[in-house]
């Protein structure tokens, strides 16, 4: 515990208005605990607000030396919960991008916490406008499973930056690494400032409806439907981070190596339990064979003998590998292009990568987010018609362009609305922290990371500054022939 956190502990607890507190708690198990806990550091919220750079500044910095102490047992813990995930695709996916926000928020945290100036019109000079950034209190944050360190980082470096205290409810999915996660925040972190919170669905259920300043949630749209409306007695604003079908499409004049390469490498990490990863290519289709072609040799290049191999992970259980199964198990034969000699394994959760050529819009494969190495190639006749395709379905996370004419890749850009939008490239705009994450409609609502995270995450107060000297009174009643030439001038 850093000296910054200890003094807002003693001061917590020897304030006059907060010595009837519950204990503070790092790590809550129950209902009750979670709410004991929500009312202490709601309390503190109120009381001891976390106005200064320096504190906030100590805070990334023991995220930072948790994150690095504990490298190896949180890879080890995510592994063993997914029954096996690639330690590299864990420093890749999670370790890389949640060090680098630390660093890309202590670099500008500073600045983007001081108030500053708004433009005024000149009909109220010499007086001024000004924002000030406030921290909002108490920020709530729901983790999913599949990257359970990194979407459970960060969004807590945007609420610390921010002057926030956090409770994080970790997922039931992931239990092990949900224990590891709470035994080292314990080690670092005064339960003044984050408790994680463990548990079934119930518990969950309940931290939904606790009253925070802010909640955010990654997962599925189902659920978070649910936590809005958990949320919504109590006015709670929330960020909806879900999911949806990500499409990719390809313009007729794109370097099909290119896109076998990059589409490959978005559905391949983590099995494609990826909330971003291409979920269907829409593709001309005379490029079909040669893109199948082309993906059996991008998988035998990077993935050899898959079944042993360090680098491919498994499905998370036995009840999402029977999910997605099932929708492989509805198609026919000729439909599903396995591209590796291994077949699926239950006992294992090993699911090597299949392309599905032209399944029916209506089918499970097509109507569900897949969340797994199955991965739809549907054909379009003409580039209006894969961007009707995309339009007539829920607005995606996110979308992927491959190609070289200006003209076509403007064409989708201007036509498509989806959380986020890369050009001959897939995923990697998540790791941006200059640029806001989220989705729209189906696929979420609200954005974080850097400074868009920051400003979710605080209250931007709007302030107001009038000057001695201002003509205001002149327009006081009664209202006489002043008042009425200055109306004059502005009423039409």
């Amino acid at each position: 515990m850093t000296d910054s956190n200890q003094q807002i502990h003693d001061q917590a607890l020897t304030g006059t208005s907060l010595a009837r507190l519950p204990e503070a708690l790092s790590t809550a198990t129950t209902i009750d605990e979670m709410k004991a806990q929500f009312s202490r550091l709601q309390a503190l919220s109120r009381t001891q607000p976390i106005n200064d750079w320096q504190t906030r500044e100590n805070q990334l910095d023991n995220l930072e030396i948790m994150l690095s102490d504990n490298q190896e047992s949180f890879a080890t813990a995510i592994s063993a919960d997914f029954g096996y995930r690639s330690q590299s695709e864990t420093q890749f996916a999670e370790l890389f991008p949640s060090f680098t926000g630390i660093s890309h928020a202590k670099k500008h945290g500073k600045k983007w916490m001081k108030p500053h100036r708004a433009p005024i019109s000149a009909l109220y000079m010499p007086a001024h406008n000004e924002i000030q950034p406030q921290p909002l209190g108490v920020v709530g944050i729901m983790v999913p499973w599949n990257y359970p360190l990194f979407l459970a980082i960060g969004p807590m470096i945007d609420a610390l930056t921010a002057g926030n205290r956090i409770m994080v409810k970790m997922s039931e999915a992931a239990p092990q690494f949900a224990q590891t996660f709470a035994d080292a925040i314990a080690r670092y972190f005064s339960p003044d400032m984050i408790c994680v919170v463990l548990g079934e669905v119930d518990i969950a259920a309940a931290f939904s409806e606790l009253p925070f300043d802010h909640l955010l949630y990654t997962g599925s749209t189902a659920v978070g439907k649910k936590v809005m409306a958990a949320a919504a007695p109590n006015l709670t604003p929330v960020t909806l981070e879900l999911g949806g079908k990500s499409p990719v499409i390809v313009l007729d004049d794109a370097n099909l190596e290119s896109v076998v390469n990059r589409v490959m490498m978005g559905k391949t990490l983590n099995a494609g339990q990826t909330c971003i990863a291409p979920d269907y290519v829409l593709i001309p289709r005379q490029y079909h064979e040669q893109f199948i072609h082309l993906a059996t040799e991008w998988m035998t290049k990077h993935y050899p003998n898959i079944e042993s191999n360090p680098d491919y992970s498994r499905i998370i259980n036995g009840e999402q590998f029977k999910r997605v199964k099932g929708y492989l198990d509805a198609l026919s034969a000729e439909e599903v292009h396995a591209l590796t000699a291994v077949e699926s394994d239950i006992e294992t959760r090993l699911m090597p990568p299949v392309i599905v050529r032209d399944p029916a819009p209506d089918s499970d494969v097509m109507q569900n987010e897949i969340f797994a190495p199955i991965l739809p190639l549907m054909h379009y006749e003409t580039l209006d018609d894969a961007i009707a395709f995309v339009n007539a379905r829920p607005r995606p996370l996110a979308l992927y362009i491959f190609g070289d004419n200006y003209g076509g890749i403007e064409k989708v850009r201007n036509n498509t609305v989806s959380g986020g939008l890369c050009i001959n490239e897939v995923l990697i705009h998540v790791a941006q922290h200059d640029l806001p994450f989220g989705g729209v409609g189906e696929s979420g609502t609200g954005v974080y990371h850097g400074k868009d995270g920051f400003e979710r995450l605080s209250h931007m107060k709007p302030v107001f500054v009038q000057s001695k000297l201002n003509g205001l009174n002149l327009l006081l009643p009664p209202y006489g022939g002043l008042f009425k030439k200055a109306m004059a001038l502005f009423l039409k």
